[in-house]
């Protein structure tokens, strides 16, 4: 296909060519392997290298089975409980469904096999480009979930993960030991109609910052549960948080379509988490597979790129992010350490600096619920 001659329909005997060139280049970046410490008792320079070269990093085995299973079976029972279908204040089971009494939406919708983002003004614009997307199964549901937040809430054993002591030391490695959240969601891509995701950078307030850098929008934290395969992953192209805002709707021109020649997929294992720069070039393919993905997703950026910003919270308000409201948002962290130090109490908790030196105190009570519904309300978009 000529330069600039753009493809417009799903052309599934090309995508498995494509699944195939490009996990031959994803295995080739040398960018995974275990939590490893150095003799400095920090994270290996060896991995924060590799992340900043590549712009993402697959931490390997980071969950044991019983940790798994547990982070399973909350996000099953999530997902059991989430609305029969869209804007239904009801479960599959008649029940009323997980969400219905809030203001805000819990669940992000897709039509299957759908790119529900791209080419919107959605999540302030970054998804330019849509994805081609093949015809949507006649006998498959109307409505499919793609995003549902406030997992830290709604799943304790999320919480406990989210405190998980060797990911909370990779954030200090990357973001320093003030480092503060941004937002957690569980990314649903079920087999044969799972929603595509655009090719998209997540920043959207840095670019032209005078101090801007490759690590300025922070990063996610991705969770395995299932096992990611070319065919059901998020795709990257490597480098590209380097490289400063792309003219996302360009590259796609040069490359004649979506198949951009140089992105590779997430190839993963269940207990896996990789870790993503938020502003790499990255998206995924409408899931045509007969394989599961759902991955839990928890972000953090620096401290310094938050306090002061302003954007669109995620009521679509404008805010200014102050250090009164930073400091409420990181209170989750507070309560996921004491959570988990609770269900592990053999392991050594991870000590987040700024609440120490604030001598701020956290339990995981009954009570403690109460104060943790809603907290997505105050997620720091930047």
């Amino acid at each position: 296909m000529a330069t600039g001659q753009l493809e417009t329909r799903f052309d599934e005997e090309a995508m498995q060519v494509y699944f195939r060139e490009g996990e031959k280049r994803a295995r080739a970046l040398e960018n995974r392997g275990p939590i490893r410490f150095g003799p400095d008792g920090k994270i290996h320079s060896d991995i924060v290298e590799a992340y900043g070269r590549v712009g993402f990093y697959i931490f390997e085995d980071v969950l044991g089975a019983e940790e798994l299973a547990e982070l399973k079976a909350g996000f099953l029972d999530v997902m059991d409980r989430l609305p029969a279908r869209r804007d239904s204040p009801l479960d599959a089971r008649g029940r009323p469904a997980l969400g219905s009494d809030r203001d805000t939406p819990l669940v992000m919708w897709s039509k299957p096999l759908a790119d529900p983002l791209g080419g919107t003004q959605l999540a302030n614009g970054r998804h330019s480009v849509k994805m081609d997307v093949p015809e949507p199964p006649k006998d498959g549901p109307e409505d499919t979930p793609f995003i549902i937040m406030g997992p830290l809430e709604h799943s304790e054993a999320a919480l406990c993960t989210y405190a998980h002591p060797g990911l909370l030391a990779v954030v200090e490695a990357i973001n320093g030991d003030d480092f503060v959240p941004y937002n957690e969601a569980w990314i649903v891509k079920k087999p044969g109609e799972g929603a595509a995701f655009s090719w998209h950078q997540d920043g959207t307030t840095h670019w032209d910052a005078e101090d801007w850098t490759p690590f300025t929008h922070g990063f996610n934290f991705m969770v395995q549960m299932y096992d990611c395969t070319p065919a059901n992953a998020i795709w990257y192209v490597p480098g590209t948080h380097k490289v400063g805002r792309l003219d996302i709707r360009q590259v796609v021109r040069e490359a004649g379509g979506n198949r951009l020649p140089d992105a590779v997929p997430l190839i993963c294992k269940a207990g896996d988490v990789a870790i993503s720069n938020r502003q790499i070039l990255h998206g995924s393919f409408p899931n045509l597979s007969g394989d599961m993905r759902a991955t839990f997703n928890m972000g953090f950026h620096r401290r310094k790129s938050v306090v002061g910003a302003s954007t669109h919270g995620i009521d679509g308000a404008w805010v200014t992010y102050s250090d009164a409201r930073v400091d409420k948002r990181a209170e989750m962290i507070g309560y996921g350490i004491a959570a988990r130090r609770q269900r592990h109490p053999e392991e050594a908790p991870y000590r987040y600096r700024p609440h120490i030196e604030a001598g701020a105190r956290f339990d995981w009570a009954p009570e403690s619920r109460d104060a943790v519904r809603d907290y997505q309300k105050l997620d720091l978009f930047i």
